[in-house]
């Protein structure tokens, strides 16, 4: 490879957060950030799968920091980004993971069960890119925000799949990232998101042992579901030199099942 071409894609001396990093989906980002030469804040609910996940990283010679909060929480942002900017003294990429689901049909959906899905899949990624644009991106006017959304947020779901609150968050997390994106662009802000399909995770392990893999496959135009390094090159395009021209968008990796007319 080219050095010009290699240095589009670094992050040597960069520095990203990931909420929810300690596992799945977020730390196969994280693990991507730090391969390409970032200094990684992991964040989650529980400490030991943080020291766990950390473990990993350090494995790989990523030098990487924990810092347990729940998302949830108002004050959860505030407490995390100035735990980065201790740690590290920047904060050059935010990785707004972090995320929850609850299956009940929409006429018996609890309210808390709402609030909930809510308030960790759209309330955080809003108090989590403020703490981050005022401590640090706007400031110094330079960041990189990537949300993690869903293709349930591009549409509704199967009937047998009821899921009315995850996908109204996700709908919100997508046009977050455009609002955010159209205002923080004078900044030198990109705000991004991306839009998973069906990954094997614990958010999604129920449904794939219902429906089975195969039958999930067959409604995939390339016939697979998500692996452990899908994630990666969108992630590092999103948070890269490379993808410095790239602003308020929703990069689909699905398979191409969301393609499929009437899918």
């Amino acid at each position: 490879m080219h050095d010009s071409l290699r240095q589009l894609f670094s992050l040597d001396g960069r520095v990203a957060l990931v909420t929810g990093g300690s596992r799945g989906l977020g730390l196969q980002m994280a693990t991507a950030l730090g391969d390409a030469g970032a200094k990684v804040m992991l964040s989650s609910r529980k400490a030991g799968d943080l020291e766990e996940a950390a473990a990993q990283l350090r494995a790989r010679g990523i030098e990487v920091r924990v810092v347990a909060a729940d998302a949830a929480d108002a004050c959860a942002a505030r407490d995390v980004v100035g735990a980065t900017l201790a740690a590290f003294g920047r904060l050059d990429v935010l990785v707004n993971n972090a995320g929850a689901t609850w299956g009940a049909p929409a006429e018996d959906h609890p309210l808390d069960a709402w609030d909930k899905v809510m308030n960790l899949n759209a309330r955080s990624l809003f108090t989590f890119s403020q703490a981050a644009g005022r401590a640090w991106m706007i400031p110094n006017r330079s960041g990189r925000i990537i949300n993690v959304a869903s293709v349930a947020g591009l549409g509704g779901n199967p009937p047998a799949m009821t899921t009315v609150a995850y996908n109204t968050s996700k709908a919100a997390a997508i046009n977050f990232t455009r609002a955010l994106a159209c205002e923080w662009g004078k900044y030198g802000i990109n705000v991004n998101a991306i839009a998973p399909g069906f990954f094997p995770t614990k958010m999604t392990q129920g449904l794939l042992a219902e429906w089975g893999d195969e039958n999930v496959k067959k409604h995939s135009p390339l016939g697979r579901l998500g692996g452990d390094e899908d994630l990666k090159g969108a992630t590092l395009l999103l948070a890269t030199a490379a993808g410095q021209h790239i602003t308020g968008q929703v990069i689909v990796v699905d398979g191409g099942a969301s393609a499929i007319v009437g899918a």
